[in-house]
């Protein structure tokens, strides 16, 4: 029987997973993929020949950096189109920020300055129409405060 025909056959696809998960083909070091030799057998799970190289010390790309390496893959006119349009998005929401922010002040100070003497001059009439009603209680008594007709009596014909 042929060599390769025995790696076909006692093959179970779990040699493949000793490696990491996150080693890519394009990532995975060359001496961390298993070589049999031609008196071992492969299921026997032996390990890599030499110690495997650690990426450990790469740092991981953040995903602003991942999206700017995928701006390769679009036609200039689409990256060109994707930045007008950002760009004149950002400058209106900062044009409508700064808009709003002089709409508030505006809308503040006007009724400060505009309801700000009415409502002065309705406490005032509240004050002066409690101070009549305390001189009335103290010179007439507090039974003369009430305006209505007294509960017991019946009303009065007119």
């Amino acid at each position: 029987m042929d060599l390769t025909d025995e790696l076909e056959q006692s093959d179970s696809g779990m040699e493949s997973l000793t490696a990491s998960k996150d080693d890519t083909p394009e990532r995975r070091p060359e001496d961390s993929f298993i070589t049999p030799s031609l008196g071992s057998s492969p299921s026997a799970g032996t390990p890599p020949c030499g110690p495997l190289k650690e990426y450990d010390d790469e740092p991981d790309e953040t995903l602003s950096e991942r999206l700017w390496g995928l701006t390769e893959m679009f036609p200039e006119t689409v990256r060109n189109g994707t930045y007008v349009v950002t760009t004149k998005t950002w400058s209106g929401v900062k044009s409508l920020y700064g808009l709003s922010r002089s709409v508030m002040w505006i809308v503040a100070s006007s009724s400060v300055i505009l309801f700000a003497p009415v409502i002065f001059e309705v406490e005032r009439a509240q004050m002066a129409e409690m101070e009549k009603s305390q001189q009335k209680q103290v010179l007439l008594g507090t039974n003369t405060t009430m305006t209505g007709p007294m509960p017991n009596m019946p009303p009065m014909p007119r």
